[in-house]
Parts: structure tokens; sequence; C-alpha cells
């Protein structure tokens, strides 16, 4: 089965050779890790089955947040981490994203672009929500995840993704949690309002950050796209969120092809409608890193009572919109159906048994005659 990996292989090294001198040190990182990832040049792990008994050695991981074939086990604790952080109420998906010549601005420049972004859209959540009717004298609590692709790798669609909790913590004149405040069920912010103060922030933070110039005046006459869609409990939107958390664009189910002048992949189009498309090796590679963060940016953020440095903590958030449903005693009982975890041990792909780490070489593999295993079949062998 074709890999991005194998792709990134095999055109990786002429298209490096092509773009040597404007290669950043962050691409060029990322295409040795993932080339390298489980392929025992890392090192590899060494199991021993708690069943059978048998040895399985199997290639280390990369852990590079770009790379597919990583990030199996974080995603599903990420999963676990932020559901946790849910409240029991109902939530929406906030998406903000940038007309396509502010996107060709970020594009050049990652770190403050991206930054501008995240202030621009979580200060407009914050300052909308504080002239709410429903949410006056309340502080809110969300996340944010940065994406900058869509559908297709090829393209480059900067925007961020919001989980808001459909409501806020009403705040006494110190600071203290006092009641849980709901929102309708459908109705969050008003959307025209919350375009309009994005838009604003947006062109601030862009001055301030002395790349304002750098767009098109006719960018600020176009429509600015934010999507507000009630999604329930928040669980399936996290677990929408979540493949995208720790790998980048596009993942090695959607590689069709790979020959030695191109790579075939599968793009899903709207109404659920899949189409193969063909692009040049090289031209693969430059898609894919274009979607390379800058080193250490963090692409998930959390803001007012879900930030970790809050006066107000998730804990007491949680207790008080238990008071509100009536559920303090369910829940204290231990009677209340608990999540189940869905981490769970590695197995033998011989007999199903769990399997523990005997030890681990940092050293090649190879170097000291072992074949490792296909790596997939296992999670994260770090």
């Amino acid at each position: 089965m074709p890999t991005v990996a194998e792709a990134l292989r095999q055109f990786a090294p002429a298209y490096l050779q092509q773009h040597a001198d404007s290669i950043s040190v962050a691409e060029d990182k990322v295409l040795g890790a993932i080339t390298r990832c489980r392929t025992g040049a890392l090192g590899g792990v060494h199991y021993q089955c708690g069943g059978c008994g048998s040895d399985h050695w199997v290639g280390r991981s990369c852990g590079n947040r770009h790379c597919p074939n990583c990030g199996h086990q974080r995603t599903q604790a990420w999963i676990e981490t932020q559901a946790a952080k849910l409240m029991p109420v109902h939530h929406f998906l906030v998406t903000f994203t940038v007309p396509r010549e502010v996107g060709l601005v970020l594009r050049v420049h990652q770190r403050d672009g991206y930054r501008c972004l995240f202030d621009a859209s979580s200060q407009s959540i914050r300052d909308v929500g504080a002239a709410t009717k429903s949410l006056k004298g309340c502080q809110l609590g969300f996340f944010g995840v940065l994406h900058t692709w869509g559908r297709d790798p090829a393209v480059y669609h900067p925007h961020v993704h919001y989980v808001v909790p459909g409501g806020g913590v009403k705040l006494d004149e110190h600071g203290h949690a006092l009641s849980w405040q709901s929102t309708p069920k459908n109705f969050l912010f008003h959307h025209g309002t919350l375009i309009r103060v994005y838009k604003a922030k947006l062109a601030d933070e862009l001055r301030a950050a002395g790349l304002y110039d750098q767009v098109s005046r006719e960018a600020w006459s176009k429509d600015f796209v934010v999507d507000i869609q009630p999604v329930g409990h928040g669980v399936p939107t996290l677990k929408y969120l979540a493949p995208y958390v720790h790998r980048v664009a596009i993942n090695d189910s959607r590689i069709l092809d790979v020959n030695p002048e191109t790579v075939t992949y599968r793009i899903r189009r709207k109404g659920n409608v899949f189409q193969s498309k063909t692009v040049a090796g090289e031209d693969f590679v430059g898609n894919f890193l274009q979607h390379v963060l800058p080193t250490n940016f963090m692409k998930i953020r959390h803001y007012g009572w879900m930030s970790g440095n809050s006066k107000v903590k998730v804990d007491e958030v949680k207790w008080l919109v238990w008071l509100m449903l009536g559920w303090t005693f369910w829940l204290g009982s231990g009677y209340a159906p608990q999540a189940e975890p869905l981490t769970v041990p590695m197995k033998c792909r011989l007999c199903g048994g769990v399997m523990r780490v005997i030890e681990v070489s940092y050293t090649s593999l190879s170097s000291q005659g072992i074949r490792p295993e296909h790596g997939l079949t296992y999670y994260d062998s770090g």
C-alpha cells in the first residue's frame, strides 16, 4: 500500500535540491523525520507478548506532529483530555477563515500571521459574547485549533476552529464564579456582528505586526467567512478535530499510487463524492510542506476558564453546571456512567496478548542486523 512517507522518500531529495535556498529548518526537519519514521533508522523498541511470549521489534516513531503515521495514542489521549473539559451542555463550532489575499500574507509570515489570526478571532468571541444578552456578565471558556488545509492539501486555506460551550460563568466583583448561565441551543452570537468585529480586529492585529500593508485593499471589501454551527454535546466535534491535531494535511489511506513521476491521492468533494487527483512528485512535496508549522508554534490554544492560568478552574465550572442541571447527587453517587478510555494497551498481533517493553534502542536496527516489523500494526513506539 503506497504511503505519504514513501512519496516523500522518493521525491523529497530532488525537491530539496531544487529549493535549497528557500527550504526552512522546520521543513527540512519534518522531511527527515517522516521519511525515517518506523523504518528502523531511528532505532527500535523491543516488545514481548505476555501471552505467547513472542518477541517483536518495531521501528521507533519519529514523533513529529506533522507525521501521518504518528500521533495515534496522543490523539486518543487528547480526545479524552478535552472531553473531560467539555461541559454537559450544548456546544458550538465557530470557524474563522480569511480571504485568499490575506492567506497569501499569512503563508509568507506564518508565525506572526497565525498569531494575528488566533488573537483576532479569540478576542472577537470574547467581546461579542460580552455584548450578547444571554452572556452579559459571563466569562466564556473555549479552545481553538488551527488548520491550514481543506479537502485538497494542494490548497492553502488557513482557518481556526473553536469549540465554544453554550453558556458562561457568572462572576462576582472579585472574579469568583457564582453560577452557570446557558444560551439558547440554536443561538450563540449574532453572526453579522461577529464578522464585523473579527474583520476589524484582524486588520488591527495585522497593523500591529507590520503586515497590513502587504494585504491588497480589495481583500477588505470581500466577505469574511465566519461559520457558527450548533454541535450538541461536543464530543463528535472533538473526534472530527482530533485527527488534525497531531498530523497534517493528508494521511496514508488517501494515497492511491506512487510511481517514479507522480503521486495520486483521493479527495472528498462536497456531497461526500470522492475523486482522484494526480500531481507531479515534487509538487506533492511542496503542497505538503506548505502546511508545516513554525517550530514550537502552538496550534491548539485555550481561553477564558479553559486556560491553564485562569482563576476559575474547569472543575469549578463543571460543578456549577451540575448544580444547574440537578446532577450533583447522581454524579457523586457513583452510579453515573463513566466514559470508557480510548487508549488501550498494545496487543500482540499473533495472539492478542498484552505486550510489554523489554528494551529501547536508539541506534539503527539495520546496523544491528534486526529487521523491524511493519510499524503500522502498532501504536506509537517512541
